[in-house]
């Protein structure tokens, strides 16, 4: 198996890509902002095919450049059907006050003009998704967004893991992403981590949407929303 990524953009927001290995169709996850320069260099590098992109919630960091990935190599965007509106409005997931200041960090006069890409498919809960011999899984979390999905897959390298969790901003090491901006519900973000990650091998890695991995047994033991919710 290929696993490898980079930080994209203003925020830093990881882009990753899985494949069987140097040669083979891989799936791109989360390509946000400014990652496109970097994700054609990572495909010529190991000679990749680009056949998925996977897309873990609407948030500009994370789907910025997808419909420019999706145009250039033909394949399709995976997004739950709750976040999907954000792929033709990505602002509309901040306040306009939220959204005036970002444009003024990035240095923006107005915010480019966005539609979705030709080829949209729903990443619903329990969907596996085929990527040249590997499957993703697909749960749905919402709490940081109503549509904020992760995606599971086994792990057939040398380390002692059993899965690999691309978690986006639904789980971090340490913390748990911001249910404070639109969309978002503490409420349904503990159910979701309830329900979703507690009943998880220990051994999981969590790949999140930013900083380093960790893994579901690192979170059990030390992650203090994870101890609310697990008591």
């Amino acid at each position: 198996m290929l696993l490898t990524s980079f930080p994209a953009g203003p925020l830093q927001a990881n882009c990753y890509f899985v494949s069987r290995g140097p040669g083979a169709g891989c799936a791109i996850v989360d390509p946000g902002m400014d990652a496109i320069d970097g994700i054609r260099q990572v495909v010529s590098e190991h000679n990749l095919r680009p056949l998925a992109v996977l897309v873990t919630h609407g948030h500009f960091d994370h789907m910025w450049n997808a419909q420019d990935v999706a145009a250039e190599f033909g394949c399709p965007v995976w997004i739950h059907p709750a976040d999907r509106h954000l792929l033709s409005d990505p602002m509309a997931a901040i306040s306009g006050e939220s959204a005036a200041m970002l444009r003024t960090q990035l240095g923006m006069d107005v915010v480019p003009e966005f539609t979705e890409p030709a080829d949209v498919r729903d990443a619903v809960d329990g969907a596996a998704i085929e990527v040249d011999g590997l499957t993703f899984t697909v749960d749905h979390v919402p709490g940081h967004t109503p549509g904020t999905v992760v995606y599971r897959i086994d792990y057939d390298g040398p380390e002692d893991v059993s899965q690999l969790m691309f978690s986006g901003d639904f789980l971090f090491a340490g913390s748990i992403g911001r249910t404070d901006l639109t969309g978002g519900s503490h409420a349904q973000m503990q159910d979701s981590l309830r329900d979703r990650v507690l009943p998880l091998a220990d051994d999981v890695v969590v790949l999140p949407g930013h900083g380093g991995q960790t893994s579901v047994g690192r979170e059990r033991a030390t992650n203090p929303f994870l101890a609310e919710v697990a008591s």
